[in-house]
């Protein structure tokens, strides 16, 4: 038996017994029969609820033995609608039914499908993939593509303690894979009006699923939250978050112990969130506004006066030949009366003009 914890001292008497314990509570389960009930920590029993009652059978607590892979039938974990992304453990409680336990009549393991069924059809048993999920340092049996776990370590939820897995008859219900709702709880809670394919979901869902002491698993049984809790206490509300996601999934009810128990957990993890596969929203494209820089107001222009027009230009007279009018001399100009005598006018000459300023006989 390789269950070793690291976390707390081992005396070779408590190892010798617990490890006897353990092989007692395995072989017990594996011919069918119910395991004796171990004295649970005080801190880890609610007072209200039932009594816990094995969950597991041989198929449930030890890994399959051959090679074959279960198949699904017609279960479908795509179907499932998950909580919001984000929501709150408390605001899904809320929306959860309660109600009484429905009768235990015709419960069986069989009633959940094939015991880890290849829900997710990745090619593996679910408890391998579990083990994968889970464990730390982890070897594979060779050429099963890393779907067969030989070794791994596990950091417990429920005990806070480290137990290294080894695959074998012997060893391998160190570690069990725990139905955090457990089948019996859900067949109580609704789950008998589910189909085979449903149920064979919610046996073989990851959201169900924890790999966890051996056992711890094994104490808990069929318990809800008003009956057990984990005894790390740190994990409780994890530990309540994710059995309030499962039921919200699978639309099971539950009892008001059972509210009051996850409630009062809850607590003092008010803000904590359910775990989901949904996806935060995709946020709409953000339109960024165009900022225009104010433009300076512009100072007012004095009008320009326009220049004044020139003055008309007068076209000087053009010259004009005077006619053949002749005086000898200026004489003969004051004799006609025309003097001065400009040049142009009929007459001029310049020879009747001494000084040649084009005024003749002044």
């Amino acid at each position: 038996m390789s269950l070793v914890r690291s976390t707390r001292p081992v005396g070779a008497t408590e190892f010798i017994v617990g490890t006897v314990l353990a092989s007692v509570l395995f072989l017990g389960t594996a011919c069918g029969g119910a395991p004796a009930p171990a004295a649970a920590p005080a801190s880890s029993m609610p007072t209200q609820g039932v009594p816990a009652e094995p969950t597991t059978t041989p198929a449930d607590s030890a890994p399959l033995e051959v090679d074959v892979v279960p198949d699904a039938g017609g279960a479908d974990l795509a179907a499932n609608s998950q909580p919001a992304f984000a929501a709150t453990a408390v605001a899904v409680l809320a929306t959860i039914p309660i109600k009484g336990r429905a009768p235990k009549t015709d419960y069986s393991r069989e009633e959940f499908g094939q015991a880890w069924a290849d829900v997710d059809r990745n090619g593996c048993d679910t408890r391998n993939d579990i083990l994968k999920r889970d464990l730390n340092a982890k070897t594979f049996k060779p050429g099963t593509g890393e779907c067969l776990v030989l070794t791994g370590v596990l950091a417990d939820p429920y005990t806070a303690t480290t137990i290294d897995f080894v695959r074998g008859s012997a060893t391998s219900s160190a570690v069990q894979i725990d139905h955090v709702v457990a089948l019996n709880d859900a067949w109580q809670k609704g789950a008998q009006q589910l189909s085979v394919a449903r149920r064979t979901a919610l046996a073989n869902d990851p959201l169900n699923l924890l790999a966890a002491d051996g056992p711890a698993n094994q104490q808990k049984g069929a318990s809800d939250a008003a009956s057990w809790l984990p005894p790390n206490k740190s994990y409780r509300c994890d530990y309540v978050a994710r059995q309030i996601s499962v039921k919200a999934t699978y639309s099971l009810w539950i009892t008001q112990a059972e509210h009051d128990a996850m409630a009062k957990v809850l607590a003092s993890c008010a803000a904590i969130e359910v775990p989901t596969n949904q996806t935060a929203p995709a946020a709409e494209p953000q339109v960024k506004p165009v900022i225009v820089p104010p433009v300076a107001p512009v100072a007012p222009v004095a009008p320009v006066e326009a220049a004044p027009a020139p003055p008309a230009m007068v076209p000087a007279a053009p010259l004009v030949q005077a006619p053949d009018v002749f005086y000898k001399n200026c004489s003969a100009v004051r004799a006609a009366g025309a003097a001065p005598i400009r040049a142009g006018q009929p007459g001029y000459s310049t020879k009747l003009d001494g000084d040649g300023d084009g005024v003749a006989c002044e």
